[in-house]
């Protein structure tokens, strides 16, 4: 029976993939906006079972998102590899709404892909999705988009500048070297070389619905380009049936053995609202040549669930047990937290063994310092839970769950001090919705802070319930608060719901909160944390 390769290969909130195959491992490094530590990195060695690595940038002189704004932080980050180094570019998007964007472009270097990775060295800001070139004749370039604010423009077409390594500089004339096509939004560039050409494979038509990859070739790399007799390659824009919509922003890769793939972020959306909570997801499809220009192997240029997998030996991996003990001295790097790096002032895993240990800090809203640490949500039909132990003295305080999206949508399942007695603990929910909150009305929950209260939530597709028991027996757990919609946790709702939150690029998370609006860092302590996917999607 031929090997299939079945989509997507990452699930879940991992969009822009840049792939590179080294010594016949393939890596895979995708976007992290906001979330800490930055960059995921993913490796395989039969395109067909993929494995978290872990994430490059993991200390904040690296990455400083402290104050960046929901869906700005990693964008777009380009792993290569060239004599023994991988090199990776990234940008530290610091704003993007209104009529200006910061867009600093850094790149850090390891002589290994588990790192550790240099400090960063700045490259320029004049705009994101900025990708390294090795040409085969030694030079290195720099291409990105540029970013143009004249009249609402934004897109300003691609632009060149050579790289010097000796000195770590952007050196000589930068050359605009492609306007983009009649798609627009022309954005995440790489150029590759193949019989004598340059490509220039790019990322158009905008991350929504018409999402396309288009391309252009030429003999010197200056240009001019001519474009595909056949653009876009890759598109879901005009196929509504298509299993995997909004499929966009690509990067191409030859095996070892002579085989083209192009590897893309793409959406799984609920109907019938369209709604993508599982975010933009990885997706890989065969390529071909004819006459020295690439093709997607599917002739309407969409992607299938089934992709035949290369001839290589099957290397599949343990994988992760469903349910987090914390009794390593390290957090898996299942777990991100929000901007800021986790240490000791704000989470601990030896301050009490076999615990993880929150500190409470700011609020949810907060951009800043939260005591936040969540994992993608990877499938429609999921169940987490945790086991808390709490004793707050305020209603300022708060523990518990939290299925979130950004700081003005989340659900957060929490323990605070009773309302008439703060000797006792009181259950409750608050909603967030384009930053207005609610709380619906629930059944008064009361029980001793000396006791432990487990928290649970069941999301079925578009449907979010939470749950409590006092015991975790089987039959014990009772529902809590009304059905919700979790629809909301997606960016297609945050573009189109709440139209002040125009960036909205990630995707759903669910995660453990501590927060402590009084300023005494109360602790909340959780004995284990449990994810399971019960459902095949």
């Amino acid at each position: 029976m031929e090997p299939f390769i079945s989509n997507p290969i990452l699930k879940g909130f991992n969009p822009d993939p840049s792939i590179i195959c080294v010594k016949d491992v393939f890596y895979i490094a995708t976007s992290t906006f906001e979330w800490f530590p930055g960059v995921q990195i993913h490796q395989s060695r039969d395109l067909v079972n993929w494995q978290l690595m872990g994430q490059v940038l993991d200390r904040q002189s690296q990455l400083d998102m402290k104050g960046t704004p929901d869906s700005c932080g990693v964008w777009a980050p380009c792993l290569s590899y060239s004599k023994g180094v991988f090199y990776l570019v990234y940008s530290n998007v610091r704003s993007f709404d209104g009529p200006w964007k910061d867009t600093p472009n850094y790149l850090v270097t390891s002589n290994a892909i588990e790192g550790p990775w240099s400090e960063p060295v700045y490259l320029n800001s004049s705009g994101f999705d900025a990708s390294l070139f090795h040409d085969i004749n030694g030079q290195k370039w720099l291409v990105n988009m540029v970013v143009d604010h004249r009249q609402g423009k934004l897109f300003g077409g691609i632009k060149l500048q050579a790289w010097d390594e000796e000195t770590e500089k952007l050196i000589g004339k930068s050359y605009k070297v492609f306007a983009g096509t009649e798609l627009g939004c022309t954005e995440g560039p790489h150029i590759y070389q193949r019989n004598g050409w340059y490509y220039l494979l790019t990322a158009e038509g905008g991350t929504d619905y018409s999402h396309s990859v288009t391309i252009a070739r030429a003999k010197n790399i200056m240009g001019p380009y001519e474009l595909h007799p056949d653009n876009p390659i890759i598109t879901a824009s005009q196929q509504s049936h298509a299993h995997f919509q909004r499929t966009g922003h690509a990067d191409l890769i030859e095996t070892p053995q002579g085989d083209w793939y192009a590897v893309y972020l793409g959406s799984r959306p609920l109907m019938p609202t369209q709604r993508c909570t599982l975010g933009r997801e990885t997706l890989i499809e065969q390529i071909y040549w004819k006459n020295d220009w690439p093709y997607l192997a599917t002739p309407d240029k969409t992607t299938r669930v089934q992709v035949p997998a290369p001839a290589l030996e099957s290397f599949p991996f343990v994988p992760n047990a469903h349910i987090d003990h914390f009794d390593s001295p390290h957090l898996s790097p299942d777990w991100q937290s929000l901007r800021v790096p986790v240490d000791e002032s704000w989470l601990s895993l030896t301050a009490r063994p076999d615990h993880l240990r929150l500190y409470g800090r700011e609020s949810l809203s907060s951009i800043h310092s939260q005591s936040l640490i969540a994992r993608r949500l990877q499938a429609f039909n999921i169940e987490v839970a945790c086991q808390l132990e709490f004793k707050p003295e305020s209603f300022q305080q708060m523990a518990g769950l939290v299925c979130y999206y950004n700081t003005a949508h989340y659900f957060y399942f929490y323990v605070s001090v009773d309302d008439v007695d703060t000797s006792r603990n009181q259950l409750k929910i608050i909603a967030v919705n384009n930053n207005y909150a609610t709380e619906p009305a629930v059944e008064k929950i009361s029980f001793s802070p000396t006791d432990p209260i487990y928290l649970k939530v069941k999301w079925i597709r578009d449907k979010l319930q939470f749950f409590y028991s006092h015991t975790n027996k089987p039959d014990s757990w009772s529902p809590f608060g009304p059905l919700l919609d979790g629809s909301i946790l997606s960016d297609d709702y945050v573009r189109d719901g709440g139209q002040q939150y125009r960036a909205a690029f990630t995707g759903a998370f669910i995660g453990v909160n501590c927060q402590d609006l009084s300023g005494d860092n109360v602790i909340a302590d959780f004995a284990w944390f449990s994810y399971e996917e019960y459902e095949q999607d």
